[in-house]
């Protein structure tokens, strides 16, 4: 016993229902339940799988006749059993011709204009902390496979033309049974193509494709980082005739700058300030990599190590939040080495002034 519904049944047709009639009816219920149509519904899928199933026989002479003999006990080895255990991979590539004339965009179809898409190109590209900044164009060799243009990518010497496959019919896919169950494999002669070549292209060796490269101008923004990829459509290689281009990727890797540290959008620089300076306070200027400067203020009593942060001023923000990260400087202060007598008069009489002691002394002072 099955528990399976009776073909005419599930199609909604009498058993005296012509060819057309068995067509029509089994393409308003695959475009009702498309899994494409239907993403994320197993009911739906479960009622594609058997609607397709009962087309397969139904469509079929043969099989028919032996269904309406013996039931589904007729048609078992036959292909026309159990399509609920087949993956829907193997449905949509079995009947690809037939769901490109139902759906246009869907099933089988989707997966020859794929083939036929340009390819995709990825390149690497280097920027400085300066262009990263402020932004810039950059010219790339892009290198990869395109249509030949001797034969329009067919592969076939110019005056000829592939040739339908024998093998599959031209749909690039055979039928391979396993047990009760049919599933569709790429076609061994012609590769999934679904042609064949008998007079290749002298210029291409029948490929249909040659390597070409090409220059693109790429516009790199504001604000990019190492480790970014940029996206460029239609700036890959060329397609087939009326197919697509394919995409151009564009890797980042930030150079490294001798003044400047990146962290995300905030940048860290090292400024040194005299010691007369870092006592008593006073101004000084920071140059980003833009060469925009900055006037930075030094506090009297600043200490070494001091990190004052500018907000606003660091790298320019790619998220949709816009504006600018900070800028981190970090203050060092120079002690001067040598002194002039005079000098280290006027230090003496500060120290005086202030209580404090001469080094030395404070030195043995700490050890006692």
């Amino acid at each position: 016993m099955t528990d399976k519904r009776d073909y005419y049944e599930v199609l909604g047709v009498s058993k005296e229902a012509g060819t057309e009639e068995v067509r029509k009816a089994y393409k308003q219920a695959a475009l009702k339940f498309h899994p494409d149509r239907n993403q994320g519904d197993p009911a739906a899928e479960g009622k594609f799988k058997e609607a397709t199933e009962a087309y397969s026989v139904l469509s079929d002479d043969d099989k028919r006749q032996a269904y309406d003999r013996f039931g589904f006990a007729g048609v078992e080895g036959r292909g026309g059993v159990d399509f609920s255990q087949a993956g829907m991979g193997d449905i949509l590539s079995q009947f690809q011709d037939l769901f490109s004339d139902f759906f246009g965009g869907f099933g089988g179809a989707r997966q020859g204009r794929s083939a036929d898409r340009g390819q995709d190109v990825q390149v690497d590209v280097s920027v400085s902390l300066r262009d990263a900044m402020i932004g810039t164009k950059r010219e790339v060799n892009v290198r990869g496979v395109a249509p030949c243009d001797d034969c329009s990518g067919s592969g076939a010497a110019p005056g000829s033309r592939p040739e339908r496959c024998n093998s599959c019919g031209g749909s690039g896919q055979v039928a391979t049974q396993r047990g009760f169950l049919m599933f569709a494999t790429t076609c061994p002669r012609c590769r999934g193509r679904g042609e064949t070549i008998s007079k290749p292209c002298s210029a291409c060796s029948g490929q249909g494709r040659v390597e070409r490269q090409k220059k693109v101008l790429v516009s790199i923004p504001a604000g990019i980082d190492s480790g970014q990829r940029l996206r460029v459509p239609s700036q890959g290689m060329q397609g087939r005739p009326n197919s697509p281009q394919g995409d151009l990727y564009v890797d980042i890797t930030l150079e490294g700058d001798p003044k400047f540290q990146r962290e995300g959008n905030d940048l860290a620089t090292q400024i040194t300030v005299q010691f007369g300076m870092a006592t008593l306070g006073g101004r000084t200027e920071v140059i980003l990599p833009d060469d925009t400067r900055l006037n930075v203020s030094i506090e009297s009593g600043t200490q070494p190590g001091t990190v004052i942060t500018l907000r606003g001023q660091g790298m320019p923000r790619l998220d949709q939040r816009g504006g600018r990260g900070n800028l981190h400087v970090v203050v060092n202060v120079a002690v001067p080495k040598k002194i002039s007598k005079k000098a280290k008069k006027l230090l003496e009489e500060l120290m005086s002034e202030l209580g404090e002691t001469s080094g030395g002394e404070a030195a043995v002072q700490e050890r006692a």
